[in-house]
C-alpha cells in the first residue's frame, strides 16, 4: 500500500508540473511573444560578431575586468562557490572569450596581482529624439569616467540625466539567446524545455530563441539547458526595455549607432542598454 501511495504521489506531481508548463505556454501565446526585444538582441549580437580583431579583444578586456571585479567581490576564484563568477565565465564563454584567457584571468586575480580597485557606477540619459539609455561601468575613477559618458551623450545629440530618468522603463532579467542555425531541435521542444527549466518567457524569431528568466533564477535555468545539451550566443543578466523608441530618418540613426560605437570603444564602460528599437 505505502508503495501504491508513493507511485500516485509521484505521477501527481508530474501532473502538476506538466499543467504548469501548459499554462506558462498558454500564456506567451496569450500575450502573443513580443518579438522586438529578441529582434534587438540578434541585431546586437550580428554586429559584435562582425567586429575585428581589436574590437573583439576590447570585449575580452572589458569582460575580464568584470571577472576580477566578481572574484575581489565574491571572495573566491572558485565559480562553484562564488555565483557571480559562475555567471561571468558564462558571459565570457558566450562571447567566446578563449578557455585560457579565462584561466590566466583567474588565476591572476586569485593571487591578487591586481591591486586596481574598480568601483561600479551606472549612468542614465537620453539618445537622440529621446531614446532610453542606461550605461554601467567599472571604474578606477569616477570623475573621468562621468565626464565621458557626458561627452558622448551631449556629442550626438543627447543628455546625460539624473539617477532614476530612464531606469523605471526596464526591468532586470535573464536572458540566454540560442542561435536557431544548426539547432536540430524544433521551436516546440526549445520552448518546452526552458519553461521546465524554470524559465519566465520565451520569445522566437527567424534567427535566434531568446529565453528570459527572473533575476535570482538565471543561473539554475542556464546550467540545467546546458546540461540538455544547449549553447548560447549571449548568457547574462540584461536590463530589457518595457517600451520602443523607433528613430525614423538615417541621420538621427547614425548618431544613436555612433554614440553606442564611442560608449563600446570605452573601456570603463562595460554595458549599455537602450530602447531603440533597430532595424
Amino acid at each position: 500500500m505505502e508503495l501504491l501511495q508513493n507511485c500516485n504521489n509521484f505521477f501527481y506531481l508530474q501532473t502538476i508540473k506538466a499543467c504548469d508548463i501548459l499554462i506558462k505556454i498558454d500564456l506567451l501565446y496569450y500575450k502573443g511573444m513580443n518579438f522586438m526585444s529578441g529582434h534587438n538582441k540578434w541585431s546586437t549580437i550580428k554586429q559584435k560578431k562582425g567586429k575585428n580583431d581589436a574590437a573583439r579583444a576590447k570585449v575580452f578586456t572589458k569582460i575580464g575586468r568584470e571577472l576580477i571585479v566578481a572574484i575581489k567581490e565574491g571572495g573566491s576564484a572558485d565559480p562553484s562557490v562564488n555565483s557571480k563568477l559562475k555567471d561571468c565565465i558564462a558571459k565570457a564563454k558566450a562571447a567566446n572569450v578563449p578557455n585560457d584567457n579565462i584561466e590566466r584571468i583567474i588565476k591572476k586575480a586569485a593571487n591578487d596581482n591586481d591591486s586596481t580597485n574598480y568601483e561600479a557606477v551606472t549612468y542614465e540619459g537620453y539618445g537622440p529624439s529621446g531614446v532610453a539609455v542606461i550605461v554601467e561601468a567599472l571604474t578606477d575613477n569616477r570623475n573621468r569616467t562621468a565626464g565621458e559618458v557626458r561627452h558622448y551623450f551631449d556629442k550626438f545629440g543627447g543628455n546625460m540625466g539624473t539617477q532614476g530618468c530612464v531606469s523605471f522603463m526596464f526591468s532586470q532579467k535573464g536572458v540566454l539567446v540560442i542561435e536557431r542555425e544548426e539547432l536540430e531541435k524544433d521551436e516546440d521542444t526549445v520552448m518546452s524545455d526552458a519553461l521546465e527549466c524554470g524559465a519566465s518567457d520565451f520569445e522566437a524569431d527567424e534567427d535566434v530563441f531568446t529565453i528570459y528568466t527572473e533575476p535570482e533564477d538565471f543561473g539554475a535555468v542556464r546550467d540545467d539547458l546546458d546540461k540538455l545539451g544547449y549553447t548560447f550566443v549571449s548568457a547574462e543578466l540584461e536590463m530589457v526595455p518595457s517600451t520602443y523608441t523607433k528613430l525614423e530618418d538615417e541621420e538621427t540613426a547614425t548618431k544613436m549607432q555612433k554614440m553606442l560605437d564611442m560608449f563600446e570603444d570605452n573601456d570603463d564602460i562595460q554595458n549599455v542598454w537602450h530602447n531603440w528599437e533597430m532595424d
